[in-house]
């Protein structure tokens, strides 16, 4: 029995599509309400992370298969997302459990107020006995669908709420060395570092083609979760209520560092830079090695398209990447301030200039410091 599991206060389950609906796309109410049944005696510290929106439109809507374009998949989520949350709600009600609807953002996980207001409702959904049922907001989202799932999500959201457990649900009872469905393959049980990763391919959707995750953005959902200190486990949703109950299922990839802030794991491993700022070898010091934060004296370049708030890449005289962080200013602000002192910039341009370019708390390393 995996005792860390019965330990564990508060838990974050994400479920993916194809375990969810059927296979013409539209909401499977006997797999939905079979996998609420599994989750009951957790509820109360409970957060459960659904995809399923888009797929349960499909059929609604008469499309035979998840849409290419943007404008169809927010259609898609919009109709298929109320019916969704109503499937859980009745399910959960069934035992005596209220759920609230949870629609996020990368935006809600990254801007400080929104990133607290998206902490103290979750956290108060909880202390009031409430089952969260999160979702990426597939309705009005575009980034959000392009590039991403709600495996990373989950991952985030289990840092959110200071979870001490993720398990992550798919069509697969865990991750094997070989594709299982292509010959013989060992199931790997534990996880303990990026090493014991090591030769091992993963990539595609589940079985049924409904959802836009795989293996791939499992593991590195569950490497996230991993590195800022959350126990993660990788297995199917006919296993969910084994998982639950401490039984040796599926593969647990084990903590590999310290708590860190969701906001700060969501800029390491689930942005794409928008750009980059070159760095003196003054500058790079004083951010990897003293933590400090990112002047404009500091900055001798820039490169890219990007807006105020985006993350970029801070890079080394040498080349090397090695931090990323949300610029405070956009690109074409900043050619005219490199080089320069913030005082120098407040006489000249106003106050409004006397501050960072990058701020310290939305900044995140991804060299180790030396």
């Amino acid at each position: 029995m995996r005792a860390f599991v019965a330990d564990a206060q508060r838990v974050v389950v994400k479920v993916g599509s194809s375990s969810l609906t059927t296979a013409a796309g539209g909401l499977d109410v006997a797999r939905l309400e079979g996998l609420v049944s599994a989750l009951l005696p957790r509820a109360g510290q409970l957060v459960l992370v659904s995809s399923g929106a888009i797929a349960a439109g499909l059929a609604p809507l008469g499309l035979a298969r998840r849409p290419r374009d943007l404008a169809t998949q927010q259609a898609a989520a919009s109709v298929g997302q109320s019916s969704l949350v109503h499937s859980y709600a009745s399910a959960f009600g069934r035992a005596g459990f209220r759920v609230g609807q949870v629609l996020l953002t990368a935006t809600d996980v990254i801007r400080r107020t929104h990133y607290r207001n998206a902490r103290t409702a979750l956290d108060r959904l909880l202390e009031l006995g409430v089952v969260p049922i999160v979702n990426e907001n597939d309705a009005v989202a575009t980034q959000e669908i392009r590039f991403g799932d709600n495996d990373r999500l989950a991952a985030i959201v289990a840092h959110l709420v200071s979870a001490d457990l993720l398990v992550l649900l798919s069509d697969v009872d865990g991750l094997y060395d070989a594709n299982p469905r292509h010959g013989p393959a060992n199931l790997l049980r534990e996880v303990r570092s990026d090493a014991d990763l090591a030769g091992l391919t993963a990539r595609g959707t589940g079985t049924a083609g409904v959802g836009v995750g795989g293996m791939a953005t499992k593991i590195e959902a569950a490497r996230m979760a991993a590195s800022g200190g959350v126990t993660a486990i990788i297995t199917s949703a006919a296993n969910a209520a084994p998982v639950l109950r401490g039984e040796e299922v599926g593969t647990v990839f084990h903590p590999t560092g310290p708590r860190r802030a969701s906001r700060l794991l969501w800029l390491a491993h689930a942005t794409a830079p928008e750009g980059l700022l070159r760095l003196d070898d003054g500058a790079v010091a004083a951010v990897v090695r003293r933590r400090a934060s990112l002047l404009p004296a500091g900055v001798t370049g820039v490169e890219g398209d990007f807006a105020a708030g985006d993350p970029v890449d801070l890079v080394a005289p040498d080349g090397r990447p090695v931090a990323r962080g949300l610029v405070a200013f956009d690109a074409v602000e900043l050619p005219a301030m490199l080089g320069r002192s913030t005082a120098e910039l407040a006489a000249e341009l106003g106050p409004s200039y006397e501050r960072e370019i990058v701020h310290r708390d939305d900044l995140v390393l991804l060299l180790p410091t030396r």
